[in-house]
């Protein structure tokens, strides 16, 4: 499990590589730098689609909104869903210790 500290960093990492990708959209970045963020932002936004496909069932764990679940993985991924499944799995464990 990760602990929340490098959740934070490893979710403003995903965070700086959207904003390049924007700053390189708006011209400011050189061609080359921009091109290459704005492809691996694609790539991202890409595969947390897909996954999302797959761990929807997790992703509805969240206690907001559905819609913003959605979002934050699409954003970050399992970054966003995998602590959600594991809060999920400890409370079932801790729960069947208690039978």
């Amino acid at each position: 499990m990760l602990r929340q500290g490098v959740l934070s960093m490893l979710k403003a990492g995903c965070l700086a590589i959207y904003g390049l990708a924007l700053a390189g959209l708006a011209g400011f970045l050189p061609h080359g730098l921009s091109w290459a963020m704005q492809i691996v932002a694609a790539a991202f936004l890409g595969i947390h689609g897909m996954e999302l496909v797959f761990v929807f069932g997790k992703v509805r764990l969240y206690r907001g909104s559905l819609a913003a679940s959605v979002l934050l993985t699409l954003l970050f991924g399992l970054l966003h869903w995998m602590p959600l499944a594991n809060a999920q799995a400890r409370k079932k464990q801790g729960g069947a210790r208690l039978k």
